[in-house]
C-alpha cells in the first residue's frame, strides 16, 4: 500500500489571569481534520479557533513543533488567548486546567529517544514543550513579547526557556543563560 501522510493541526489554547496560566480546552488540545489542499495549516488554525469562538481573543499564535502520529503529520500551535474583560479564566472556561512547570514531575519524564530515533512524545510533553518555547519567545522575540504582555511574561518566567531539551537526563542537564540570548 502506498498511502501518504496527511497534515493536521492541533492548538493548545492557553489563557492567563491573576492566578496563572490555564489550558482553556480542559485536558487536551483542539485538533483539526486533514488540512484541505486549497487552504494552508495557518488557515486551518483560524477555522479551529473560530469553531471554539476565540479567534477574536487571539493574542499570539506560534507553531512550536511537529510530529508524526497515526499516519499524520501534526503541526502544533500554542495560542495565547485573552480572557474577556480580564475576568478569571474559569469564569469563561469552567473546564480550564491550570498549567505549571510543577506538572512535569507529576507526569514523569518523557520517553527517551535514541540519537537516530523518532521521538514519541506524550501530549503533556508537547504542551510543556510549547510553553517552554513561549518562554523562549519572551526573551528573543520583541513583537511576541510585547503582544503577550506583562501578565503572560510573569507567568511564563516559571518555565525554563527552551526550544528543545526535554529528553535530557539529570546527570547531563541543559542550562541556558538568558544573558547570552
Amino acid at each position: 500500500m502506498n498511502e501518504t501522510a496527511n497534515v493536521r493541526v492541533e492548538i493548545w489554547p492557553v489563557a492567563a489571569d491573576g492566578v496563572g496560566l490555564w489550558l482553556i480546552s480542559g485536558l487536551d488540545a483542539w485538533r483539526s481534520d486533514n488540512v484541505p489542499y486549497d487552504t494552508g495549516p495557518r488557515d486551518e488554525v483560524e477555522i479551529v479557533l473560530d469553531t471554539h469562538s476565540v479567534s477574536d481573543r487571539l493574542r499570539v499564535i506560534h507553531s512550536t513543533s511537529w510530529r508524526a502520529e497515526d499516519g499524520h503529520v501534526i503541526l502544533t500551535y500554542v495560542a495565547a488567548i485573552d480572557t474577556p474583560s480580564g475576568a478569571p479564566v474559569r469564569t469563561w472556561w469552567p473546564e480550564a486546567a491550570p498549567l505549571s512547570p510543577d506538572l512535569a514531575p507529576h507526569v514523569g519524564k518523557p520517553i527517551p529517544t535514541p540519537p537516530r530515533g523518532e521521538p514519541f512524545p506524550r501530549h503533556v510533553d508537547v504542551l510543556l514543550h510549547g510553553l517552554r518555547h513561549f518562554r523562549f519567545l519572551t526573551l528573543t522575540d520583541g513583537p511576541a513579547r510585547e503582544a503577550l504582555g506583562e501578565l503572560w511574561r510573569k507567568h511564563l518566567e516559571a518555565f525554563a526557556p527552551a526550544l528543545s531539551g526535554m529528553y535530557e537526563y539529570p546527570d547531563h542537564p541543559i542550562t541556558i543563560d538568558p544573558e547570552i540570548l
